[in-house]
């Protein structure tokens, strides 16, 4: 079982995330829909939501239905820094946190290395 579970369909950017979990020792599992999001949390609980809150589909919808089978884990979204609207819809969904993308991308490394201190998986 992955700690940290991602949804995420931009490449490049995943490419980044995977590399600090890396470097922090945390197993990211990666999902591209909000559908496979949905069918993983059915699976086994994560440690870790990742949600890029831009990713196809309707990652909003996928937020309230992981609340719905996982009312405790962190939910974590990040956006660009110009989508209020969004950003309140996404905690309204159920988002624990919501980052403008370049202050997620800063505080990732942290974040993961708080989950490796309490021993997570």
């Amino acid at each position: 079982m992955a700690a940290v579970v991602a949804l995420l369909d931009d490449l490049f950017f995943r490419a980044r995330v995977q590399e600090t979990a890396r470097h922090a020792g945390i197993t990211v599992e990666f999902v591209s829909t909000p559908e496979a999001l949905a069918e993983r949390a059915r699976q086994a609980s994560a440690r870790l939501y990742l949600i890029d809150l831009n990713a196809r589909g309707n990652p909003l919808d996928a937020i309230a239905r992981l609340r719905t089978q996982d009312s405790h884990t962190p939910v974590v979204g990040f956006l660009a820094h110009v989508q209020g609207e969004l950003a309140e819809r996404a905690r309204s969904a159920g988002c624990s946190v919501v980052l403008p993308r370049s202050q997620f991308t800063r505080e990732l490394p942290g974040l993961l290395q708080r989950l490796q201190e309490r021993n997570l998986p």
